[in-house]
């Protein structure tokens, strides 16, 4: 079942609320009837419906959500009683974003409930934003352009001074602030990559295994990061056309993956035509769209402290109505030129109402449009107002277990209450981001190899969609802004180099076990290890992790509280090809220092030990094709 939020606690069963409430017996005579949720299309009886919710939920919100949200079955007549019912009923129903997040569980989901998880999943398989693998491209940095030579030509006027062209095998370094532009020097350093370059490596990022293509802001602006748009309609010209937009757009879709673009709607560059007519003009209708006054040092709030970023007056309804919420909105039009989605920067500071009118927006312009935002915070909440977030709390957690700081059954613990707190699918449809351009890259965090491995498996195997910013996959190093910044290493992409063959494999694992791309997430009672569980509404989807982020290694015996899973079915570690069995309900392993066991279940079909399933869920349904 769906479309409950859980209660702050259990309670004991309480008597059906429609007695309680001192209802008519017309209106208690209705918990015979079926009704129909229109979630998922199911008739079902008010006993089906309260006994499964029992103990996990409110009955005042079990109660308000079958009153107002299910309609009787066919042939069965409306009660006038319904009112008084739903009047009766103290809860409100919740909203169906947020009721799709409360499925039954899945390892105990049986009859009109199991049916109804099937159709969860389905929607889970269908949905490209969950689980996906995510790629961070900075396009001046992530391929070399074709020529740079054409580059300098002043006629072009490109890189204007005080900016300056570098060649691919130069560093980023660090430099002072232009006193007349007021960007550092750093800001100002190009390496000249560009759309005709990028699409010219999509079959890197192809047989790598991407699945969503990120770009760093591509509209027109003054700096290297184009975090200071001067035109959010524009497409940069250092970048190349719009045919060339048009070109990358088809030819990521080509080869069955999705383009997500980076929104910055916190802030302008100051350069922007509208900051410059608000300063000019106090006539101007857009001087509402900025915080301008003496009281401001430079005469307008700034971000960050930055001299070029003009920070918006969201609540100004032109400047909403340009950014998202006109037909002709800049979310609108990148959409309609065949991105497939929006990253938000700095979202946590958009606020909880925009991001929703954000959202909103997007999903009218492009149905199945993907939003998610940068926030430094708690996802939960955040999560309701976006698809999902960038889980920036989930690569935390994953750094306190690989560098011995967070102990791996409070990380476990940790997860589930996340997902508690928020949903499943708005956790897997988050990013997992453990490294990009605004913090040290991976490598330079974990130079240890070993501990570098075990955190990237846990980006991979737990929920959510893990995102790998350029380079990482090769080990490329880099402390802060610019440093990790470099130019794409593509000298680095060979048949040897560890750290990618890691990351290809670990892409591979994923794409082929689904458990890990949609399952849902149990933490799996344990004393030292970080041990949880991922699973589907079928079985053999089942993978169990166990991962060791100590010294030293662990024995243990953990529980697997799945009743599906039958006695002596076969686990197989998805590296070392151990093979375990499971006995009472446990597997027992040793895990070494530094490391993650990933067992997946076998599928033994064709043999006793997978014979035994054949009267489970209704002659050989949990291993779909093979006959009984």
């Amino acid at each position: 079942r769906v479309g409950l939020k859980s209660s702050s606690g259990s309670s004991p069963r309480a008597p059906h609320p429609l007695h309680r409430c001192g209802a008519s017996a017309e209106c208690r005579a209705m918990v015979v009837q079926r009704r129909v949720d229109p979630d998922d299309g199911v008739a079902y009886t008010w006993q089906e419906f309260s006994d499964f919710y029992a103990g996990k939920f409110k009955q005042s919100a079990i109660a308000a959500y079958w009153e107002k949200e299910c309609s009787p079955a066919k042939g069965q007549a409306k009660s006038k009683a319904r009112a008084q019912a739903t009047a009766a009923a103290s809860v409100e129903a919740l909203p169906k974003a947020k009721a799709k997040a409360k499925a039954p569980h899945t390892m105990t989901a049986k009859g009109a409930a199991a049916k109804a998880l099937a159709k969860v999943m389905a929607a889970r398989d269908k949905d490209w934003r969950i689980g996906s693998v995510v790629y961070q491209v900075f396009v001046d940095r992530f391929a070399p352009p074709a020529d740079l030579a054409a580059k300098k030509v002043p006629a072009e006027a490109l890189f204007p001074e005080p900016c300056t062209l570098h060649e691919w095998s130069e560093e980023p370094k660090r430099g002072d602030q232009n006193k007349e532009t007021g960007y550092w020097a750093h800001e100002l350093q190009f390496w000249g990559g560009d759309l005709p370059s990028l699409t010219g490596k999509l079959g890197y990022l192809k047989d790598l295994g991407i699945d969503v293509v990120y770009l760093q802001p591509i509209c027109k602006a003054f700096s290297n990061h184009k975090y200071d748009a001067t035109d959010y309609n524009e497409l940069e010209p250092q970048y190349g056309t719009w045919d060339d937009f048009k070109t990358l757009v088809d030819d990521v879709h080509g080869e069955e993956m999705k383009l997500v673009l980076d929104g910055v709607f916190n802030h302008m560059g100051r350069r922007n035509e509208f900051v410059q007519e608000a300063f000019k003009d106090d006539k101007s209708k857009n001087k509402g769209w900025f915080y301008l006054g003496d009281q401001y040092p430079m005469g307008f709030k700034t971000w960050g402290c930055a001299d070029n970023l003009v920070e918006l007056r969201l609540e100004n309804k032109g400047l909403q109505d340009y950014i998202w919420g006109g037909p002709k909105s800049v979310v609108a039009n990148w959409l309609k030129k065949g991105a497939d989605g929006w990253r938000l920067d700095v979202a946590q500071e958009i606020g909880f109402d925009h991001l929703k009118g954000i959202t909103d927006a997007a999903h009218r312009s492009k149905p199945g449009s993907l939003v998610v935002g940068e926030v430094w915070a708690y996802p939960s909440r955040w999560t309701e107002c976006m698809d999902g977030v960038l889980n920036l709390h989930m690569g935390v957690l994953i750094f306190g277990v690989a560098e011995g700081k967070f102990p791996g059954p409070s990380a476990a613990q940790s997860v589930a209450g996340l997902i508690a707190d928020s949903s499943t699918e708005e956790v897997l449809r988050s990013w997992i981001v453990v490294s990009n351009h605004d913090m040290p890259r991976f490598a330079h965090r974990l130079p240890d190899m070993a501990t570098r491995k075990f955190a990237q498996v846990l980006q991979f195997t737990l929920p959510g969609s893990p995102l790998i910013y350029y380079g990482d996959e090769l080990g490329m190093e880099g402390g802060d802004d610019p440093e990790n910044r470099a130019t794409f290493q593509w000298e680095k992409v060979t048949e040897d180099n560890e750290m990618l063959l890691h990351t290809k494999k670990l892409v591979a694992m994923r794409h082929r076990l689904r458990g890990l791309r949609i399952g849902d997430f149990r933490a799996l009672a344990s004393q030292r290890l970080m041990a949880f569980a991922r699973f589907t509404e079928r079985v053999q989807d089942t993978v169990v992790v166990f991962a060791n982020g100590s010294d030293e290694s662990v024995q243990e015996m953990v529980t697997v509280p799945d009743p599906r899973i039958l006695g002596y079915t076969l686990f197989k570690d998805e590296f070392s090809g151990e093979e375990l069995r499971i006995m009472g309900a446990t597997l027992s392993c040793e895990v070494k220092p530094k490391s993650v066991r990933v067992f997946a279940m076998v599928d033994e079909s064709d043999n006793p030990s997978g014979a035994q399933y054949k009267r489970v869920f209704g002659h050989w349904a949990t291993f779909a094709g093979v006959p009984p």
